[in-house]
């Protein structure tokens, strides 16, 4: 269910390295306060000062707010879901993975991927973290809007923190269930009939997406036709006014067969928008195990996740992922809630690049996720993008070289100067030196 990182798509794909640099680094503290309360740190601990000053602020609660908005749009189309917004994004790795089937060495466990206070407690990488605990609790159709945490590089369209809307119905697996979901197929067919939609479908089952061995795949067909007409009519929704489309000029939309830990089959779905497609979501016929870890053997039904940064990035035309995060007036005076209108740039600062080259200790490596939170725990947001420029490896010693250039540049306050990128510069040298014992060339 990245924003890249793809919605549901490989929520963690990188590879972990055998010799983590994070091992050597200097002595951490006994305690960590997060959200008011002290946690015990562990060799686990890795969550940074500047992810735990994001944990409070919800942006996808505050009002006006473009992810509030585009919140508030998703809910107004299913209004007859539990609408779920608060719930704490500290769970445990139990709940993050294993209650959803992920294997036990998928690489989103790896402290190189996933913020960890500690062994037990974490924060989660996605809202389905909290569907076995949502289902368990009684709700068949609900959406839960968070935000999710997880250690990513530093450009445009990538932050350690995303917000995600997830989106989930069940039913009785017995004809009244079935029912229910024909008489909602039929209507939904009947309203998209009716609009300016073009739709490319693939099949609900087939052999390289396939019904789970514990369904009937004849209900499997229902609820799989219920959740592609569902999400079709969510995208005309969305979409449809902002590409204008009309019966000579619909909005076309897209369905691919996918792969997911928690769902079977699974698909990703696509929007035809300003020239390209787009992928906006991930979904499926939820994996009997989850349900039944919440003691609901006996439903079934499907679930989906988006991203609302990348939803708004392209209906908004935000073009840096980081504005969403700012305070400055400039920005947020040019939204109001409810309304979905073009953002409009006031200022474009000079780019500032600064090199660090360093050696690394005789047999180490140093993940680029470590680097990058490092940087953001010193410059913060005044960091554009980070890139490895060069990974060399000298021929004698064996000793391994990186080079990061760092882009500082202001997304709203005002134009760095040179002298100032320098004394950002040289503290990230310095917390580099001293947090993992790097030689700096």
């Amino acid at each position: 269910m990245r924003l890249s990182g793809s919605l549901w798509r490989n929520i963690h794909a990188r590879g972990v390295p055998s010799r983590y640099l994070a091992n050597m680094a200097v002595q951490r503290p006994c305690h960590v306060t997060v959200l008011g309360e002290q946690y015990l740190t562990d060799h686990m601990t890795n969550i940074s000062p500047t992810i735990v000053s994001k944990l409070p602020l919800k942006l996808h609660t505050q009002p006006s707010h473009p992810l509030s908005t585009l919140r508030g749009l998703i809910e107004s189309h299913f209004p007859s879901y539990t609408h779920l917004s608060s719930l704490s994004p500290l769970v445990t790795p139990y709940q993050n993975f294993d209650l959803l089937s992920f294997p036990k060495d998928h690489p989103g466990r790896s402290v190189t991927d996933s913020y960890y206070v500690n062994k037990d407690i974490m924060l989660r990488t996605h809202t389905s973290a909290h569907e076995v605990e949502v289902f368990g609790r009684g709700e068949t159709k609900w959406l839960l809007t968070a935000d999710v945490y997880r250690r990513d590089e530093i450009d445009g369209s990538h932050y350690p923190v995303f917000h995600q809307t997830e989106g989930a119905r069940i039913v009785s697996a017995n004809s009244t269930g079935m029912k229910e979901i024909e008489e909602d197929n039929e209507r939904l067919a009947a309203h998209l009939e009716q609009s300016s939609i073009e739709i490319e479908d693939v099949p609900h089952l087939s052999s390289t997406n396939p019904c789970q061995p514990a369904h009937d795949p004849k209900h499997t067909e229902l609820i799989a036709k219920n959740l592609k007409l569902s999400l079709n009519s969510l995208m005309l929704h969305l979409f449809a006014g902002r590409v204008g489309a009309t019966a000579q000029n619909p909005l076309k939309v897209r369905w691919i067969e996918a792969t997911f830990p928690w769902t079977t089959p699974s698909f990703e779905v696509e929007v035809f928008f300003r020239g390209k497609w787009l992928e906006i979501l991930g979904c499926g016929v939820i994996y009997q195990p989850t349900l039944d870890n919440a003691n609901v053997s006996n439903k079934l039904g499907w679930a989906f996740g988006l991203g609302l940064e990348r939803i708004a990035m392209v209906l908004y035309s935000i073009p840096d992922i980081r504005l969403f995060w700012s305070q400055d007036p400039r920005f947020l005076s040019q939204f109001k809630q409810g309304e979905i209108t073009t953002f409009k740039p006031y200022s474009k600062y000079p780019a500032c690049f600064k090199d660090v080259s360093f050696w690394l200790p005789e047999g180490q490596t140093l993940h680029e996720n470590d680097f990058c939170d490092l940087v953001r725990d010193v410059a913060g947001d005044v960091v554009e993008d980070v890139k490895l420029i060069d990974d060399f490896i000298h021929p004698k010693t064996n000793r391994k070289s990186l080079c990061y250039r760092i882009n500082y540049r202001s997304m709203d306050s005002r134009s760095l100067s040179n002298d100032e990128a320098n004394s950002l510069n040289a503290q990230v040298v310095s917390c580099l030196r001293d947090r993992f014992r790097v030689e700096i060339r």
